[in-house]
């Protein structure tokens, strides 16, 4: 009797407020995908591009489930092989690609894409949580903000290798943020970001000497910098008719599935990169502010989660997650309404692309299973908290 109240307990602190914004944002996603696509007869396995979401939808609320479920301290135990393992997978596809394809960022798993850098994020977000947690008195300790570098450098060299320098960003994002949040002071993360810029001044003529950074890359920042008004083709006029697609739909939208920049496909990438200018079209104004504010919601639960959690490794984990979600959507929207260059980086919950969906709801599962335990400590024998 006592386990089973003890569990009934626990899982009555489930944020179920959490869970049904996601609920929402991810059925509002595919339904978005499936006006975007629709009648589009460009590539043939664009048809099953709302079924194959559907798919990566369904396993990734069963995962939410499951990651709720575990104890968010058993990750502390795992974190070494969790580390190597994405390490691995990263450096063999990078192998593997060069040798067979010239490039990739792609598993091909029973018909379906495993892309390993987007699990890399939760994967980097669980590993810092649990070094910064070990290792919070050393946290002003130049020799130990380059230690926590380098187990990040170990994930992000391999990203930045595919190439996919949206990603590696991402995660260096996650590093810094992660930094700040386990108790450097503004001043240390002030001066260590001039400390970054002063590097990377150096050492980016070299990447673009080796091809570390393709010309396709740079050629996103000139354009953004510079942009050329007549352009026909490539990021620069995909942009453009971003924008031509959030103009249209002024502030109620032309309908679910009306929008003539998207039903007649000038607008590129409507379903990932650039679904929510397609959203900003059918819906307007109103209806992407409404999206905004629901995404901002699910962020702040996040931080909710951080705030109740027992421990500083589960404070992290929610914190983590929360960035992740937040700096996505801040990029995404940002590169449609021509703030940012072209990036690659999805709308979370939102855009196609199942890797990334069950990325996010790996992080979800995450900070449930941290909001699920935070009243632990009245149980415990002792008030430490850290496992």
């Amino acid at each position: 009797m006592r386990s089973n109240s003890s569990v009934s307990l626990t899982w009555r602190h489930f944020d179920f407020w959490l869970l049904g914004a996601v609920i929402v944002l991810v059925i509002f996603g595919i339904t978005m995908i499936r006006s975007a696509v629709a009648g589009n007869i460009e590539l043939t396995t664009e048809t099953n591009l709302v079924n194959r979401q559907i798919g990566f939808a369904f396993l990734g609320f069963v995962i939410v489930f499951i990651t709720a479920a575990i104890d968010y301290h058993v990750w502390s135990s795992l974190n070494r092989l969790l580390y190597l393992g994405t390490a691995g997978a990263l450096a063999i596809l990078n192998v593997v690609a060069a040798a067979v394809f010239g490039s990739a960022r792609w598993f091909e798993f029973l018909q379906f894409n495993l892309q390993p850098s987007e699990f890399a994020k939760i994967v980097i977000i669980l590993v810092l949580a649990d070094f910064f947690t070990k290792n919070r008195e050393k946290i002003h300790n130049l020799r130990f903000v380059a230690g926590s570098l380098v187990y990040t450098l170990g994930i992000v060299v391999w990203i930045i290798l595919q190439p996919n320098l949206s990603t590696s960003i991402v995660i260096l994002v996650l590093w810094f943020a992660l930094l700040w949040a386990g108790g450097l002071t503004v001043r240390q993360l002030v001066t260590y970001g001039l400390i970054g810029l002063i590097l990377l001044a150096i050492v980016l003529p070299v990447l673009i000497e080796t091809k570390v950074i393709e010309d396709y890359q740079i050629d996103r920042v000139t354009s953004f910098l510079f942009p050329d008004p007549e352009a026909r083709y490539g990021d620069e006029y995909n942009i453009q008719q971003a924008l031509i697609t959030i103009g249209s739909g002024g502030w109620f939208g032309q309908g679910y599935g009306q929008g003539t920049q998207v039903q007649l496909r000038f607008l590129k990438v409507r379903w990932s990169d650039f679904i929510f200018s397609a959203i900003a079209e059918e819906f307007g104004f109103i209806g992407t502010v409404l999206l905004i504010l629901l995404l901002l919601f699910v962020i702040l639960r996040c931080i909710r989660a951080a705030r109740l959690a027992r421990d500083t490794f589960g404070a992290l984990i929610a914190f983590g997650v929360a960035v992740l979600i937040s700096f996505q959507a801040i990029v995404n929207i940002g590169v449609n309404l021509r703030l940012m260059p072209a990036t690659g980086l999805t709308l979370p919950f939102v855009s196609y692309g199942g890797s990334s969906l069950v990325t996010v709801l790996i992080g979800i599962g995450l900070v449930q299973s941290v909001i699920l335990r935070h009243k632990t400590l009245e149980f415990a024998a002792s008030p430490g908290g850290n496992r």
